[in-house]
């Protein structure tokens, strides 16, 4: 028995140009993804390592609460961390330790009328040199 070597071809075909296509708008909706809400992500891992870095600072717990975000905002700023709103933060003290709530949302632009919400939430419990 003879194989016909068109047969054995049509087995070999590669991907169709609508697979390509389909491939390569689900990638490049991924990229768009990654490009559009990557910085907020970003941002907000500075602003926790920002936060986090108050934990030992002298004097923290008698400080008063603008004091508090006033050294927040200057670690934000330097940092480039821009469009935080320093609202977003509450401070509380308990005894000798400082409650720090930062509750946040950043809304982006996806594409037209699509829009994106990523909603942050942290809690700090620190305490004072």
């Amino acid at each position: 028995m003879k194989k016909n070597g068109l047969s054995s071809m049509r087995k070999q075909s590669g991907a169709s140009a609508l697979v390509i296509m389909i491939m390569v708008l689900f990638f490049g909706g991924l990229l768009t993804l990654v490009i559009k809400l990557g910085p907020a992500y970003l941002d907000d891992i500075t602003i926790q390592e920002a936060l986090e870095s108050l934990d030992g600072t002298e004097d923290l717990s008698s400080m008063g609460p603008a004091q508090v975000r006033s050294l927040i905002n200057k670690r934000l700023s330097v940092n480039n961390v821009r469009g935080f709103d320093a609202k977003n933060i509450t401070v509380e003290k308990n005894g000798e330790f400082v409650v720090i709530n930062v509750d946040y949302e950043v809304r982006n632009n996806l594409f037209r009328n699509v829009d994106t919400v990523i909603h942050f939430q942290h809690e700090y419990e620190m305490k004072g040199k």
